[in-house]
């Protein structure tokens, strides 16, 4: 296998490969078949009287029956009836590839491929499906050549893909097309108790395989929902354009790739590395402005009410948060614990209006007259850290957009190097408007928002900037493509727990981990240290604090395991300085831990209930464990046969004997022990508690 650093490509973000009609043909197959390297997995491909039918088997077991391929056009005929299978090239590839920042440095692609060429008969269109089967899962998507019987551009008005897996099949998933997004709590039923559902949405068979089924490489097209239009069967359902389409595309065109990630175990799953190998390599060229770290924040205050995002919130004054005292006390704060910067919230004109209900209001150039955005970059600068950006588009995306170049410069100016945006906004509330004026309104997951965020990160990169969208369109890989893209959220995260009724419940952590995960970095903003922060008397009478019912439902040691256990090249340091100098060891943990890896794999974990997740890391030779687990406690043993040859002080933060998350979250056990290789570990995990360890190499 030979190792190659990703090389840069064109900078066009809309154009695909090269697609070619196929020839005449000289021959009609009725099916046609591959294989994974391994063997173990087997895609079969055939036309049924005309209509194209896919099935896979894993390890000689189906683990997706019949199920129909096929897309529909408003301006001409479809790739639906009336097709054949004209030609078959079959190929294979093994290579490795590097990240410039990941949960691991080297990549293997080892997959064999099958391009099979089809053809409506009548009238004569032709298209391709490309197919490439990994031992880890599977992808294929559909490309479409400019030709003389479609026209220039095409509208998909339906995409017919299908995924069989059978209704009793067991399955992890959150609804779609619903107002808050991504922002459930994931549900556990048989798959014949599904409407509409986002991916990755994960399954167990019967005989035990476990699936993941998501997308790869979404540009320029809808994003993917899950649809059941018959019992077990779920079909491809595409985000909806506010003019009623699905997709509008000129030829050639690609689809994103359709896989399914498919493994003996739930780890294997987290293990893949599918969805990477199944983006284009990078095409910004280099991306050392962003350094992985992690970072504070003015945030978490305004969450649990300690301060506001505006000078004014309704008649309350006297308590913005995003102060210019305040951003250098944080400073301060960061660049003693090696931190690389500090994120504010609530600096820029438009949080004292119903933000909310009206993106108009924000300005991305303009501070409050208690923010001194110069004075706090200059402040940085001399303690050595950075301010992170912040863009709250409140989903107006024409209001952004119209001053992205403006803010992109007043931040590269300031020295910012990373930006969270946000699109704060139910779905299908995004708001566009058009060339007269007239707003338009898309789901989160559109066309329209699909080409929004990579504009957003292409000018980003042009400023040497780094983007972490909130509220944002799923990932789909991407990162590989487009490296400044560096993390998102697109599920529930921290702030559910300042406010949320009900919180993120104990078993929401290991269900991110083998579903939200398995499409890439999350930032969930860990390393809460008051667990219980609505119970404080307020900072004013007139500003009381959340429902009490509200809470952080982990142990102190579950909260150190997240910076292992949920990954993500910038991680938040949530809680205040304050709640921070009060448990100064196990606040050592934090410190420690890095965000960028050399290398990371799942030991053990069940979907929902526990997870163990080991990672070593990148610029130096110490590894690090999390594991979690959700309202059960239990007790896992840890085979150390991850480490490399030699000693380790291992560094142990793991729930005390009276740990419980209801009733003693912050009982915490601190001790150290020489290991090697050839040991053990038993950790036991509280309820809904975890386990943090340092293997420090000696």
């Amino acid at each position: 296998m030979a190792c190659t650093s990703e090389t840069p490509i064109a900078n066009e973000a809309e154009s695909p490969p090269a697609i070619t009609a196929p020839d005449a043909p000289q021959q009609i197959f009725e099916t046609t078949s591959v294989a994974s390297p391994d063997g173990e997995i087997e895609f079969t491909l055939r036309t049924d009287g005309g209509l194209l039918r896919y099935t896979v088997d894993f390890q000689g077991e189906p683990v997706i029956g019949q199920s129909r391929l096929g897309l529909r056009f408003a301006e001409s005929f479809g790739l639906d009836d009336d097709l054949e299978i004209i030609g078959i090239e079959e190929s294979e590839s093994d290579k490795t590839w590097e990240q410039p920042w990941g949960e691991r440095r080297v990549v293997r692609d080892n997959h064999t491929e099958l391009l099979i060429n089809l053809r409506r008969a009548e009238p004569d269109i032709r298209f391709n499906v490309r197919v490439r089967v990994f031992n880890d899962g599977f992808g294929f998507r559909y490309e479409v050549p400019e030709q003389a019987n479609l026209p220039a551009t095409v509208s998909i008005m339906d995409e017919l893909t299908e995924f069989n897996v059978g209704a009793q099949t067991d399955s992890w998933w959150i609804p779609s097309r619903m107002y808050n997004r991504y922002e459930y709590l994931y549900q556990n039923t048989p798959v014949g108790e599904i409407q509409m559902v986002h991916t990755p949405v994960t399954m167990r068979t019967d005989f035990g395989a476990h699936l993941s089924i998501h997308e790869a490489a979404l540009i320029n097209y809808s994003g993917m929902s899950l649809e059941q239009e018959r019992e077990g069967v779920l079909e491809a359902s595409l985000a909806p354009r506010s003019d009623g389409k699905k997709v509008v595309v000129n030829t050639p065109f690609v689809t994103p790739w359709r896989t399914i990630q498919i493994g003996d175990e739930a780890v294997d799953l987290i293990n893949s590395d599918l969805i990477l190998n199944l983006n284009e390599p990078n095409k910004l060229g280099d991306v050392s402005y962003f350094e992985p770290g992690k970072y504070a924040g003015i945030w978490w205050d305004q969450h649990i009410r300690n301060g506001t995002w505006g000078q004014v919130q309704g008649e309350l004054t006297g308590l913005h948060a995003a102060t210019t005292e305040r951003t250098k006390a944080y400073m301060d704060f960061a660049a003693e614990n090696g931190f690389k910067g500090v994120l504010v919230e609530g600096w820029n004109i438009g949080w004292d209006d119903d933000w909310f209900n009206n993106g108009d209001v924000f300005s991305f150039t303009e501070t409050y007259d208690d923010f001194d955005i110069a004075a706090v970059a200059a402040y940085g600068e001399q303690v050595g850290t950075r301010l992170i950006g912040h863009h709250e588009t409140s989903g107006n995306i024409t209001n952004y957009e119209t001053q992205l170049e403006d803010a992109l410069d007043l931040y590269q100016a300031s020295g910012v190097r990373v930006i969270k945006s946000g699109y704060v906004a139910d779905d299908g509330n995004l708001k566009f408007v058009d060339a007269n004026g007239v707003p338009r309104y898309e789901y989160h997951d559109s066309q329209p928002q699909v080409a929004h965020h990579i504009k957003v990160v292409q000018r980003a990169h042009e400023h040497q900037i780094a983007m972490n969208p909130h509220e944002p369109v799923k990932d789909t890989g991407l990162r590989r493509t487009y490296p400044n893209w560096v993390s998102r959220e697109g599920a529930r995260g921290q702030e559910f727990n300042a406010w949320g009724v009900p919180p993120n419940g104990p078993d929401h952590v290991p269900n991110l981990i083998f579903t939200r995960m398995l499409s890439g970095p999350m930032d969930y903003t860990a390393g809460a240290f008051d667990l219980r922060p609505n119970e404080k008397p307020p900072v004013r009478d007139d500003f009381q604090r959340n429902s009490p019912a509200s809470r952080i439902e982990h142990t102190l040691a579950k909260e150190l395991a997240l910076y292992v256990a949920l990954y993500s090249p910038i991680q938040m340091v949530v809680d205040s300085p304050e709640e921070y100098a009060k448990r100064p060891d196990a606040f050592q943990f934090i410190k420690d831990v890095p965000t960028d890896w050399e290398h990371s794999v799942a030991l053990d974990g069940e979907i929902g209930e526990f997870a163990v997740i080991a990672r070593k890391d990148r610029s130096r030779d110490d590894w690090y464990l999390g594991a979690v687990t959700d309202a059960n406690a239990r007790a896992v043993e840890v085979e150390l046969s991850f480490l490399d040859d030699g000693n380790y002080e291992a560094q142990i933060y793991r729930d005390g004997p009276e740990a419980d998350y209801e009733t003693n979250p912050y009982d915490i056990r601190i001790e150290r022990r020489t290991v090697t290789s050839e040991d053990r570990l038993v950790l036991p995990l509280a309820r809904s508690g975890g386990a943090a360890i340092r293997f420090k190499k000696l």
